[in-house]
């Protein structure tokens, strides 16, 4: 086609992209689960005969069938090695539909992947894997490229850097927002819009998630905030749950009219997304003939404004009392007790008064640890802060939640009076009673470390502002009896640089193996307040499941032989070689750790007190003070 991309921004009127490509090649009988992407080497004539529908209904700009085709993607179909040949198949089936009559415009989709700082794809890996994309659509010969239905500003940049690097084509960059008008990392679509400007967009816009009555204002803040040409490809309405399937109900018609409002609004490009037909794009192609794009007033400053700056993070001393002794370089005592499994947590709680009595001072409270079905830590904590009165800190898993979700309850947390979390990743439900149960795990403690620590600095995670900053002491998980200790160190060198403040042990055995891996974290500069975690073992059995069957957890063969003499004896004796055992751990480690956590095995809160009668001074007089109490999970 002789004519450009750029013809069509200078004609000043507006024009039509195509539609869903997904919804008809659902309609046309491909199995939801599919790799929709591989149709264009498996079943070229089907995408071509969509592509030939849309022309036909008068759209003017055809996307190609690749928006999930990155290697990220296609990995998950074992089709890594087939990325440029599924986007030159692409391109070349759309280019021979368009022929001149239209532009093909080059479909990319975000990876379906966490990049940094939530994820471990650093930003070099997603360009060059948006490269590896963009170059196998430019061997099939498309006019331009379409970035759509991003969320995070840090991939649609790397996304318009790969394509420079490509070429010199146009790119039209397209975020997805919700009903706020805001992208879910809460992005203001105006702010993305001049950042996309600065990126080297040539034209910027909206798709997906969203009807086209949401859109509207959305567009109009846009055409305030920048002079390139804009975009607007909504979903048919919301989809609807009709006799089990999702259906988009929004008509040809509704389409067509709010196509004009969106024009009239400032948008150049209209088309449509999930849920939408050739028979949608003929009524928008239809009602847009004879319509011109309002002249639009440029008011850049006002989006300047709104550019958020990182505030300095409360100091850790202010942030609570466990955070004060850590920062004063005091030893910390804390003793870890399980959520109930039920709704009474009264038992619980009457552990927790014993810690209190003790002087003990925080709780841990892990987070469904071993995949374990029991009352949420976020409820559990809360209740132990508010009628005990004594700190929680809460172990946060990454494993049910995704990220937003994640926000939503640290930001709840800390209104609430959380103040102390330790982030894990947690563990996967295969090793709980529900091994059916599905995991989320969409960003790992890694990622869950630079979320909090942008809490703590006023940002969210797409760097915008929050009202007041949080005020977290933010503690990680680490192991330093890990089988590969090297990946170990890499992963806990990303949790202290994303802002980890202090770590607990898994639970350690070995006085030797400690001392080695808190010299080696000497080496490398990598000394953050370590508290050792400490496990009173209670029978031979207890000590061959924790060696066996919990990931992590290292009990050398001396202990367990220990164990296994005392065992003999009989069950009170092995009671109480299990705590002399971590006595000593505690004794011995004590002047080169900034605490100690012990856990309560099967809830028994005495024989955790007992082992922290292993400190001097006044503290061990108070705990060994404390009167015996009913034991229970």
């Amino acid at each position: 086609m002789s004519m450009t991309f750029q013809d069509l921004v200078d004609d000043g009127r507006p024009h039509v992209f195509d539609g869903a490509m997904g919804t008809m090649l659902y309609a046309g009988g491909v199995d939801i689960n599919r790799c929709f992407d591989q149709l264009n080497l498996k079943d070229p004539r089907l995408v071509r005969g969509v592509h030939e529908a849309y022309l036909k209904a008068g759209a003017e700009i055809l996307e190609t069938n690749s928006y999930g085709a990155n290697r990220v993607k296609l990995s998950r179909y074992g089709l890594e090695g087939e990325v440029t040949a599924i986007n030159a198949s692409a391109a070349g089936i759309a280019r021979s539909v368009a022929g001149d009559r239209a532009l093909v415009a080059g479909a990319i989709g975000p990876l379906g992947i966490r990049i940094e700082p939530y994820g471990p794809t650093s930003l070099e890996e997603t360009r060059e894997l948006f490269r590896e994309q963009a170059e196998g659509l430019l061997e099939g010969g498309v006019d331009l490229f379409v970035l759509e239905t991003f969320s995070d500003l840090r991939e649609i940049e790397q996304a318009i850097a790969a394509i420079r690097e490509a070429c010199d084509l146009p790119v039209l960059a397209q975020m997805a927002i919700q009903g706020d008008g805001r992208t879910a990392f809460g992005t203001d679509a105006a702010l993305f819009a001049t950042r996309a400007e600065e990126w080297g967009a040539a034209a910027v816009g909206l798709n997906c998630s969203v009807g086209p009555q949401a859109m509207l204002n959305v567009v109009e803040r846009m055409a305030s905030a920048t002079t390139l040409p804009l975009s607007a490809l909504p979903n048919a309405g919301l989809p609807t749950d009709v006799d089990g399937r999702k259906m988009y109900m929004a008509s040809p018609q509704y389409m067509a009219k709010y196509a004009a409002h969106l024009i009239r609004k400032g948008a150049r490009f209209v088309g449509a997304c999930c849920g939408s037909t050739p028979e949608h794009v003929s009524r928008i192609a239809d009602a847009v003939q004879m319509l011109a794009p309002r002249t639009r007033p440029v008011v850049v400053g006002a989006v300047e404004e709104e550019k958020d700056v990182a505030r300095e993070p409360l100091p850790m001393a202010e942030r609570s009392r466990f955070g004060r002794k850590l920062a004063a370089g005091e030893l910390v005592t804390s003793v870890e007790i399980v959520p109930p499994r039920g709704v009474n947590p009264e038992k619980m709680l009457e552990g927790v008064r014993l810690l209190k009595e003790a002087g003990v001072d925080a709780v841990n409270v892990p987070d469904g640890p071993r995949a374990q079905s029991r009352m949420g830590v976020l409820a559990t904590s809360l209740l132990i802060q508010q009628q005990v009165g004594m700190e929680a800190v809460v172990h946060y898993c990454c494993r049910d939640r995704n990220l937003l979700g994640m926000l939503s309850d640290l930001l709840g947390a800390y209104a609430t009076g959380i103040r102390n979390l330790l982030l894990i990743t947690g563990d996967p439900p295969k090793m709980g009673p529900y091994p059916e149960a599905t995991a989320v795990f969409d960003i790992d403690a890694i990622g869950l470390t630079n979320l909090v620590s942008r809490l703590n600095r006023g940002l969210d995670p797409g760097g915008n502002a929050l009202d007041e900053p949080t005020g977290f002491v933010t503690g990680v998980g680490v192991n330093p009896g890990a089988s590969d200790l090297d990946h170990e160190m890499r992963r806990f060198y990303w949790k202290v640089d994303a802002g980890a403040e202090y770590a607990i042990t898994q639970p350690v055995f070995d006085l030797d193996q400690l001392t080695t891996f808190l010299e080696r974290l000497d080496r490398e500069n990598l000394r953050i307040p370590i508290i050792a975690g400490i496990w009173p073992l209670v029978s031979i059995r207890n000590a061959e499941f924790l060696a066996n069957e919990v990931p992590g957890v290292v009990v050398p063969e001396a202990v367990r032989a220990r164990m296994r003499r005392a065992n003999a004896v009989g069950k009170e004796h092995a009671v109480e070689e299990g705590i002399a055992i971590a006595q000593e751990m505690v004794r011995e480690c004590r002047g080169a750790i900034s605490g100690i956590q012990v856990s309560a095995p099967f809830g028994r809160v005495p024989l955790a007190l007992r082992v922290l009668e292993a400190l001097e001074g006044d503290r061990a007089q108070d705990l060994a003070a404390v009167p015996a109490a009913a034991e229970g999970d």
